[in-house]
């Protein structure tokens, strides 16, 4: 079974910065894209930011472009969300998952049902 960690939330006010960190136990993690979701209580969840196998290609939703930087260190089985200017509207619990249907491509998918694994979740609380 592919595990997926995700770590690095917390509280912080608005205008601070957090990273969230991506373990995955994946063998061959290096082949496939990443991406970040969040979900707010009572809604649905979205994308956030995507990032393909070699890090050569990311995408981001328009209300993080500026804001937020996906990376990854395949050397470690790890994908980052580095998350700057962080506003009150950014309160979620962020997801990281993985893209299989993209591996080794210069593409990245932006719909839920293009990831297979899902990890467990970190908590962003972004206060005013």
């Amino acid at each position: 079974q592919v595990q997926l960690v995700e770590s690095g939330g917390g509280l912080v006010q608005a205008g601070g910065s957090l990273r969230l960190s991506c373990v995955t136990s994946a063998r061959t993690f290096s082949r496939y894209a990443m991406g970040w979701f969040r979900q707010a209580p009572g809604k649905e969840r979205e994308f956030v930011t995507a990032i393909n196998w070699s890090g050569s290609s990311t995408y981001y939703t328009d209300s993080v472009k500026g804001r937020f930087t996906i990376s990854r260190d395949n050397s470690k089985n790890t994908v980052y969300l580095q998350m700057n200017r962080l506003k009150p509207e950014d309160t979620a619990v962020y997801y990281c998952a993985r893209d299989p249907t993209t591996a080794y491509s210069n593409s990245v998918s932006t719909t839920r049902e293009a990831y297979d694994s899902w990890g467990q979740g970190t908590q962003v609380t972004v206060s005013s």
